[in-house]
């Protein structure tokens, strides 16, 4: 199935993934006033590899639009802890899928605002995207985080993700290079 979106470009259905507090779900045009707002956090955005600080105008615009006519291989889902149609945004988490010598594997980053750290929203969140690879096949998950990303480091390891090594990306907040932990799920064993 696809739907239409403003500019006429076909777009497969995204799926909404039901937690117990969260609804991950596509974005809406709406969301941008609050990724807009989180987002230039610069608490959020050291983080990140992507986000700038300062965060420039029309940024979280033009990030939800690309997340509904373009997804390619990657699923960027709003984390929503609202009520129905309530905009409860707190964060948001993404899968890119990956296929490499015939093994489909998938990257995930994720990021929750400031003002909901330590409600275990990103656990919930990465334990449901964990969920869904596994249904759609994936062999396994990986992610990275910066070295100095307690909450992100217990996140992973709490969803199973074992340490693989050390590495470094660029984070264009920090506009730095930044020393990273890297790991990885086998999901072949659960599946």
């Amino acid at each position: 199935m696809s739907e239409v979106i403003a500019d006429h470009q076909p777009v497969a259905r995204q799926p909404v993934l039901v937690t117990e507090r969260l609804r991950l779900r596509p974005f809406n045009p709406s969301d941008a006033a609050l990724i807009g707002l989180y987002a230039s956090d610069a608490r959020v955005a050291r983080m990140t590899t992507a986000i700038p600080h300062p965060y420039p105008p029309g940024t979280a615009e033009a990030f939800v639009e690309r997340t509904r006519t373009r997804p390619g291989d990657k699923t960027v889902w709003a984390l929503d802890a609202g009520a129905d149609q309530e905009n409860g945004l707190v964060g948001l988490i993404s899968l890119c899928r990956r296929v490499i010598e015939r093994e489909v594997t998938g990257a995930i980053g994720y990021w929750v605002a400031p003002a909901f750290w330590g409600t275990g929203y990103a656990s919930e969140a990465v334990e449901a995207v964990v969920a869904h690879a596994t249904r759609l096949g994936f062999s396994a998950l990986v992610a990275q985080a910066f070295q100095d990303n307690a909450a992100s480091i217990k996140v992973l390891s709490r969803a199973g993700f074992g340490y693989v090594g050390e590495g470094e990306l660029h984070s264009v907040a920090r506009g730095a290079m930044v020393p990273t932990f890297r790991y990885r799920l086998d999901l072949s064993a659960a599946s």
